[in-house]
């Protein structure tokens, strides 16, 4: 098991998200997407070079920013 951030993470691969690095604002619009602590998450697809990356949380397909993603670190199965 290894630790990589969202945007790292290559299609298809799942894990449980460990740390969100960001400041408040950032955690809470991450919460709003139900992107949080302990939580499963699978990477559906991104963008070449800097595009959205779509992931899965729980039953819902969720479109993130790069920046973003970046900042979500997961430790994949």
């Amino acid at each position: 098991m290894e630790n990589v951030n969202l945007a790292q993470m290559k299609s298809g691969e799942e894990g449980i998200i460990v740390a969100i690095q960001g400041g408040y604002g950032l955690m809470r619009r991450a919460e709003a997407l139900g992107v949080r602590l302990g939580v499963k998450i699978r990477k559906i697809s991104s963008q070449f070079m800097r595009g959205p990356v779509t992931v899965q949380v729980g039953n819902t397909q969720v479109a993130l920013g790069f920046g973003m993603a970046q900042k979500i670190i997961v430790e994949k199965d």
